[in-house]
């Protein structure tokens, strides 16, 4: 009996796609609708790190006004999180295309 010719799962090929992308600004779209974007960060066999913009929270952390607080080098009062990191599992993804990115 003849054996068909081995190819590759779809996993895997999602798994090369992600590290083709690494550290480019992408938009992923998961198997059940829900669009993310962000810089892919990591890909492992089960998992794609995405670093996602976040929006700056202003109440996030009260910290009192000199002189009863010194300051501590550059992040005083509070230096804002630009990103935040989602991971996502890569059986899940259905998608996954480059965006531009302007700063």
């Amino acid at each position: 009996m003849h054996k068909p010719a081995h190819k590759p799962t779809a996993h895997k090929v999602t798994k090369t796609l992600c590290e083709s992308h690494m550290y480019r600004y992408v938009e992923v779209q998961a198997a059940d609708g829900y669009c993310y974007d962000g810089i892919v960060e990591h890909v492992d066999d089960e998992w794609v790190c995405l670093a996602v913009p976040g929006s700056v929270d202003p109440m996030r952390g009260f910290f009192p006004q000199p002189p009863l607080y010194p300051p501590v080098g550059p992040f005083y009062p509070y230096r804002p999180r630009r990103f935040n990191r989602l991971v996502l599992p890569l059986a899940g993804l259905a998608a996954i295309s480059l965006l531009p990115y302007y700063w």
